[in-house]
């Protein structure tokens, strides 16, 4: 991460603009301040800690941006606004790296506002070297397929082949899978893959298959469509097979080393040593109803300081499928503006996010949150917890 320790400095007068970049305002808490700036159109954070004898301004975490040169830039024209006395740094600019954008490598904000599609669609969970994937995108060219998978050079191996054998029915995205299906519409997919799952058997609570994937599975499928687990895992195939006989609706199919077109390195290796291989299929047998995302993260009440530092001395609060932890309120001289530092969402994947509060009126810093359900929920929370009424 880009920064500059220095000695001294002046304080930084805000509102300014030095050499293209704004500084807005400054809000702080205990030896930390938090700068709002932008540059290149990209508004971020840096941070400032203050120590006994030197101080260090480095990019914030929560808010960082790309390409890094730009909060490099931010840097220096932070400490040449305070005329800082520089001890040491790492602020070199350099020319910028313009990395081509894969068309094929999708953020999950695509998947919220933008994807749609006539196709049906095929999703494979946890894609690894993507064999599998390849070899049924290549042979459905019809299918829409979607690759999850958070291993960035199984990603990156992936779309390498893609652009050598000049595949063009698939997308790739870095995501949690058991949050990521509340965003395809219901009755659209027809085949839902997760061959050879990490089995979690010391930390179940991360496994892939819970009773909400398996729901959220049964709605994005469409009728006669199939959920198929494959697993070397006796103890997460029965796992899995508890959860799938007690579902309402749905028929599923076991299999013992059924043999595929495709298999994976590993999955050879484990049948040359006669490793047991297991298949549960999980049918949809009937239609199910839309959702609709609810996307509304608007204050529509004042916030109330009194609630917020009760909460801010309090534990994070657990519910039933969402966090929420107010972490650290940071506030400028005169009080007119705060920034509220707080994690919240779902217990597996949640985020960190900055609220800002102007005239007692809050708005989340650098947008709204993926408007996941857990999301959404401790959206709810918040405002119950730190708003009027």
């Amino acid at each position: 991460m880009p920064h500059a320790n220095f000695s001294t400095n002046e304080p930084l007068i805000t509102p300014q603009t030095l050499d293209g970049v704004t500084f807005h305002f400054v809000t702080s808490s205990r030896n930390e301040e938090k700068i709002c700036t932008t540059y290149k159109e990209k508004t971020f954070l840096l941070t400032r800690k203050n120590k006994a004898h030197k101080s260090l301004i480095k990019g914030d975490k929560i808010t960082r941006v790309t390409p890094i040169d730009i909060i490099k830039e931010a840097i220096n024209a932070y400490t040449k606004a305070t005329n800082a006395q520089i001890i040491s740094s790492n602020t070199q600019i350099q020319s910028y790296k313009v990395t081509p954008q894969d068309q094929y490598l999708k953020e999950i904000d695509y998947f919220v506002n933008e994807f749609d599609t006539d196709k049906e669609i095929w999703i494979e969970i946890g894609f690894g070297s993507g064999r599998h994937l390849l070899h049924q995108a290549k042979n459905n060219p019809h299918i829409q397929f979607i690759g999850l998978e958070i291993h960035t050079p199984s990603i990156e191996q992936m779309l390498k082949q893609v652009r050598l054998e000049n595949i063009t029915n698939i997308l790739a995205v870095d995501y949690d899978a058991r949050l990521f299906m509340e965003f395809i519409k219901s009755n659209k997919v027809g085949k839902i893959f997760v061959h050879f799952p990490v089995p979690w058997d010391k930390k179940p609570h991360r496994r892939i298959y819970s009773q909400e994937f398996i729901d959220e599975a049964l709605r994005v499928l469409k009728p006669e469509g199939t959920l198929e687990l494959r697993t070397d895992s006796r103890k997460y195939f029965d796992f899995c097979v508890e959860l799938l006989t007690n579902q309402n609706k749905g028929h599923i199919t076991i299999d013992i080393n059924k043999d595929l077109a495709i298999s994976s390195k590993y999955e050879d290796r484990w049948k040359r040593q006669g490793k047991a291989i297991y298949d549960v299929v999980l049918k949809s047998l009937e239609e199910s109803e839309e959702r609709n995302i609810e996307t509304d993260f608007t204050f529509a009440h004042p916030i109330n300081f009194e609630k917020l530092h009760t909460m801010l001395q309090s534990k994070a609060l657990l519910q039933d499928g969402f966090v929420v932890h107010f972490e650290e309120l940071y506030s400028n001289e005169d009080n007119s503006v705060h920034l509220l530092q707080l994690t919240m969402g779902n217990f597996n994947r949640p985020v960190s996010k900055y609220i800002l509060i102007k005239d007692n009126h809050g708005s989340y810093f650098q947008g709204n949150p993926i408007p996941t359900s857990s999301n959404i929920n401790a959206h709810k929370l918040i405002c119950k917890v730190i708003c009027d009424d």
